[in-house]
């Protein structure tokens, strides 16, 4: 397992007088919901490198699932 996306920040949220901070995606340039953000840190057996497709188009890499019709014959 890996140690979690490497896009994943925590930024305090600019309401004032609000001290918590939440989960921001750098590569989507948003803050995101707190189910995204399990698949950021890689809980419940999440991936980000397989399971976000936000991490996969930053990096490149390509769609699809392996075995799922990738890579066609």
């Amino acid at each position: 397992m890996t140690d979690g996306c490497p896009y994943l920040e925590y930024r305090a949220l600019s309401e004032a007088g609000r001290a918590e901070s939440r989960a921001y995606c750098t590569a989507a340039d948003e803050f995101v919901q707190p189910m995204r953000a399990d698949i950021c840190n890689d809980r419940y057996d999440l991936d980000h490198e397989t399971d976000c497709e936000i991490y996969r188009e930053a990096e490149g890499l390509s769609e699809g699932v392996e075995g799922e019709g990738a890579g066609g014959d």
